[in-house]
C-alpha cells in the first residue's frame, strides 16, 4: 500500500466538526423522535420512504438502499414495525423470490403524527441554525459525497468479482 495522504491541520479540523456534527444532529433528531412519537430514525426514514412510494410499497433490496442500511438491519427494523402493524412484509407479484415492504393504514397515520415533530426538529436542529446559503453548500456537498460512494461500491463490485 502506498503512504496515506495524511490530512492537513485545516482538513483534520474540518473532518472532525463534520464527524461531531453528524453525530450530535442525528443523535438528537433520534431523541426528538422517541419523545415526540416513540419511533426510531430508521423507523421513521422506512415509513416517510413507504409512504412516497407507489401504493406505499417498495421491494426490500430498494428500501435498503434508500434508507442507507444493509438489508440485515433493515429486516430487523421492519420486522419491529411489522409487529407494531405499521408495516407489512408481502412476495412481490412480479417476482416470486422478492419481498415487498408496505406501510400499513396505522403506520401512515403513525407518520402524519410524527411527521410535524420531526420537522420541527429538523428545523430547529439545523435549517434555522444555518444560513440559506449554508444548507445549499452541505447539501451539495453530502449529495457529491453520496454520489461519489453510490458510483464506489459498483467499482468495487466488480473489484471483487473480477
Amino acid at each position: 500500500m502506498a503512504e496515506p495522504r495524511w490530512l492537513d491541520v485545516e482538513q483534520q479540523r474540518h473532518w472532525r466538526s463534520v464527524l461531531a456534527g453528524m453525530w450530535s444532529l442525528f443523535d438528537a433528531l433520534g431523541r426528538d423522535l422517541e419523545d415526540a412519537a416513540d419511533l426510531s430514525m430508521n423507523e421513521y426514514e422506512v415509513m416517510v420512504r413507504l409512504s412516497e412510494s407507489e401504493d406505499r410499497t417498495m421491494r426490500m433490496s430498494r428500501l435498503a438502499h434508500d434508507v442507507v442500511s444493509s438489508r440485515s438491519r433493515l429486516t430487523h427494523t421492519v420486522r419491529r414495525m411489522e409487529a407494531a402493524g405499521l408495516v407489512e412484509r408481502r412476495s412481490a407479484p412480479d417476482d416470486g423470490r422478492g419481498v415487498d415492504c408496505v406501510l400499513t393504514e396505522k403506520g401512515f397515520d403513525r407518520l402524519r403524527t410524527a411527521a410535524p415533530w420531526h420537522v420541527e426538529s429538523v428545523r430547529r436542529r439545523l435549517v434555522d441554525v444555518l444560513t440559506p446559503e449554508q444548507l445549499e453548500a452541505v447539501g451539495e456537498a453530502f449529495a457529491l459525497v453520496v454520489q461519489e460512494i453510490d458510483s464506489g461500491s459498483d467499482d468495487r463490485r466488480a473489484h471483487r468479482a473480477g
